[in-house]
């Protein structure tokens, strides 16, 4: 089979659910680590703060500093007293935002939603599909800290438990607001791990990409060609391009922080023929095998969810062989999946 006719059954695995990680380990940098040879297939488990014995002195470690919004509202509807959940998806502009909104049959345009005590309202300007909603807020005062008090973070819907301290879903290095999801490679880095890192000559460089729950969207379509990828923001600065391109005319590796930094370097090398320079805009960049590498050359990420255009994008790298048996070697060994899982480091 050409590896350009894959179909969506390829990248089916079978997961115990008792492996999915409900909360997040107490120290972050002590979560398993799956190495994997993107070559030879060969493995080696690890723990994550044994990342610094991967690294050489003159590669660059990308990561993506943004941070998620507490997104995820409560309100009522005024005319009728009907409860509503609004999951804000990314801002469009001004105050408006994609959203998605269950019961979302019930408020057509027009409706109004309030939050907490009417501090913050919001009306239905536009329906999109699968429950989608456009949706303007209307509030007095900063929009991020009325959001901060009354909005919850929005986990995954495979995590069940309560979180109890919501930084465990930021990275350490969180800085830009704007994500529906944590970029959760980056969970594991620790202020002091990232320290070693630097000392032993390791340049640390840093993107923006808000993560979309598109990014959580199941694919559909039995031909993976057929999938239609989500948008999501990115936005790299003068600096950190220069960085990359002098690490990589030095000899040095570009290793990502997950698959948000990669779809981030990816694009902006497609985009420039394999240089980096600076960039914002949105991708919808869909890295499947067969898809030829312009930046990356080593990343670090954690277990996806079967079927999902995330295993896509690794086997891209790695082949769909390698990647399906360390996925099988972790579920033997009892390796904690997904977002508050354990993480792979994957190189050649």
């Amino acid at each position: 089979m050409s590896e350009l006719h894959y179909i969506l059954e390829d990248f089916d695995y079978d997961l115990p659910h008792e492996l999915i990680a409900q909360t997040p380990l107490e120290k972050r940098d002590t979560s398993r680590l799956l190495a994997l040879n993107a070559d030879t297939g060969a493995m080696e488990d690890r723990h994550f703060y044994d990342i610094l014995e991967y690294l050489n002195p003159g590669d660059a470690v990308v990561m993506n500093n943004s941070r998620v919004l507490p997104a995820r509202l409560h309100g009522i509807r005024p005319d009728t007293g009907g409860h509503v959940e609004v999951l804000m998806l990314r801002q469009d502009h001004g105050d408006v935002w994609e959203t998605l909104v269950k019961p979302s049959r019930k408020y057509p345009v027009g409706a109004t939603i309030t939050f907490g005590n009417g501090e913050l309202t919001a009306t239905v300007v536009g329906e999109l599909e699968h429950g989608g909603r456009m949706i303007e807020f209307h509030y007095n005062g900063i929009f991020l800290e009325i959001l901060e008090a009354l909005g919850e973070m929005p986990l995954p819907p495979y995590i069940k438990e309560k979180l109890e301290d919501q930084e465990r879903y930021q990275t350490v290095y969180s800085k830009v607001n704007g994500s529906a999801a944590a970029p959760t490679a980056g969970l594991h880095w620790t202020p002091e791990l990232l320290k070693a890192v630097e000392d032993k000559g390791v340049k640390l460089v840093e993107l923006t990409l808000h993560v979309g729950l598109g990014t959580f969207r199941p694919v559909e379509e039995e031909n993976i060609e057929d999938h239609k990828m989500h948008s999501e923001f990115y936005q790299l600065s003068q600096d950190a391009a220069d960085t990359i391109n002098e690490v990589r005319a030095n000899g040095g590796r570009i290793i990502a922080t997950g698959t948000t930094s990669i779809r981030t370097l990816e694009t902006i090398g497609s985009k420039f023929a394999g240089k980096l320079q600076a960039d914002s805009g949105w991708t919808d960049i869909f890295i499947k095998p067969g898809y030829h590498w312009t930046v990356v050359d080593a990343f670090i990420t954690n277990f996806h969810l079967p079927k999902s255009t995330l295993v896509m994008l690794v086997a891209a790298f790695t082949g769909r062989e390698n990647i399906l048996n360390a996925y099988q070697h972790a579920i033997d060994e009892k390796y904690r999946f997904f977002s508050f899982g354990d993480a792979m480091f994957i190189h050649r």
